[in-house]
């Protein structure tokens, strides 16, 4: 039977329980992030189910947490997060990171303000359509070898770098600096391989973009300076992913990892969130090749800036240099040490659709930034606003430095094709001043503004509740999607 309402307990405005123990199974409780508007829309799919069951994870620490724009997914919610034990029975679950591993959004600068691009917006997203190939199976315009994308799979966005895609700086604007350690080229499949090879500098299908954008309203001037954003700074959100690659990586996994579960008599509700042993063989090999497709996605988003950047230059001069301000990815599953139960412990942090946040003060942001906390960037939908966040203390003590990832979903893509607002959609945005370009009319109709929850309302949750802190809102000019 699905949850009801009554089963869930307020804990206060922004969080809400289901305890351990509601469901047969569950090791741990599960905590929602969100509202009472928004967990009335829960209630018409499966994502909270999918949230207890994430709860019955064997080896989960802490409870199974799920993010204000959780929504429907494969095995896990899109917006849910678990840690795992790895040195016991811990696992570790494809479902939990999904099948665009390192799916992710990377965010440029521009010297550049609203009036000076609008005069020319059009013009820009000509351009930036016509040197950045988009859409589902697309190949690209950068030739590499199979031996030059081993060599990416394992060094990530410094491969690009270094072949002339980017500088220096881009990336240790970058989560990991671009690179996760522990990529393993040589667990990718040659079927991924093939997929990914003419991928690299490519944008993608479904709800990946590039928005060119303004930044409508600055809340923190103390936080936004750091960062180099000001009020009517146009700026570029590139939403990408590892393409083809990290799609199959993931299926080839699910095919073995689904088996290898009897062997280590692991029994779940789901069979989408087939998992195994962190330590095991399965495991190890699973890791490798996650590793190895988030290299190749945070390569391909480098290779999308460099393109990025061209067009600026095409339009607006050789002196417009558009700069990396940060890079975080949201479909991950990586080691990193937290506070549990009052000790600092490693944990195996999966992170389906949602964000790394971590507080100002922590090692692993990049030195410039570290007094006001990690850049966290959290779209909207192509009608509405993304915004920039820095993250908070709150989020180490409660969501293992995490935070969402989006507005998330209340309508399917199906249903977003067939609903009335799809009928007129690229018109009522350039209604709104915004030129949408995409390579099919589904390209915009899947995505429609209405198709996403209030990302105002999103960010109030994530924000009062402590996970980030708002810096700036961002409203969208130009677009280009698959």
């Amino acid at each position: 039977m699905p949850l009801e309402l009554n089963q869930l307990e307020k804990l206060d405005e922004y969080r809400f329980l289901v305890p351990r123990g509601t469901r047969p199974g569950m090791l741990t409780d599960a905590l929602i992030f969100t509202d009472e508007r928004m967990l009335k829309d829960l209630l018409k799919d499966l994502s909270l189910e999918q949230a207890v069951n994430v709860a019955m994870l064997p080896g989960i620490v802490g409870p199974s947490l799920a993010m204000p724009d959780i929504h429907q997914g494969y095995g896990f919610p899109i917006g849910g997060v678990a840690a795992t034990d790895p040195r016991g029975d811990g696992v570790i679950s494809p479902g939990g990171v999904g099948f665009d591993i390192n799916c992710g959004v990377r965010l440029l600068g521009s010297s550049l303000n609203r009036w000076e691009v609008h005069a020319k917006i059009r013009e820009l997203v000509n351009q930036l359509f016509r040197d950045i190939p988009s859409g589902a199976g697309r190949g690209g315009n950068i030739r590499i070898s199979y031996d030059d994308l081993d060599e990416l799979l394992r060094d990530g966005a410094a491969w690009m770098v270094g072949h002339g895609y980017g500088r220096g700086e881009d990336l240790t604007h970058c989560e990991e600096n671009g690179a996760i350690e522990g990529a393993d080229a040589a667990a990718v499949s040659d079927r991924a391989k093939k997929r990914g090879l003419p991928q690299v500098g490519t944008l993608g299908s479904g709800n990946h973009f590039l928005e060119v954008q303004y930044i409508e309203q600055v809340f923190d001037p103390g936080r936004a300076e750091p960062l180099g954003l000001f009020a009517g700074e146009v700026v570029v959100l590139i939403h990408s992913g590892s393409r083809g690659l990290g799609h199959q990586v993931c299926t080839d996994y699910l095919r073995e990892i689904g088996p290898a579960m009897q062997r280590h008599g692991i029994n779940l509700p789901d069979r989408q969130l087939a998992c195994v042993p962190v330590r095991s063989p399965e495991g190890q090999a699973y890791l490798g090749a996650m590793c190895a497709a988030a290299n190749f996605a945070w390569a391909n988003r480098q290779g999308i800036t460099h393109f990025t950047r061209q067009a600026f230059k095409r339009i607006f001069g050789e002196q417009e240099e558009l700069r990396v301000i940060y890079d975080v990815c949201h479909n991950i599953a990586k080691l990193e040490r937290h506070q549990v139960e009052g000790r600092e412990r490693e944990v195996m942090v999966h992170r389906k659709g949602a964000t790394r946040a971590f507080p100002p003060g922590h090692p692993q942001i990049p030195e410039v930034y570290r007094h006001v906390g990690q850049p966290v960037l959290i779209p909207g939908s192509m009608g509405t606003a993304s915004y920039v966040l820095v993250g908070a203390e709150g989020a180490m003590q409660e969501s293992f430095g995490t935070t969402c990832h989006g507005a998330g979903r209340v309508m399917s893509r199906t249903a977003a094709k067939k609903s009335p607002f799809a009928q007129d959609a690229k018109q009522r945005l350039e209604d709104l001043g915004i030129i949408v370009r995409a390579e099919t009319r589904d390209g915009i109709t899947e995505e429609i503004p209405e198709a996403y929850k209030d990302v105002d309302a999103v960010i109030d949750v994530v924000h009062n509740a402590g996970l980030a802190r708002r810096v700036a809102r961002l409203k969208p000019m130009g677009v280009i999607k698959g």
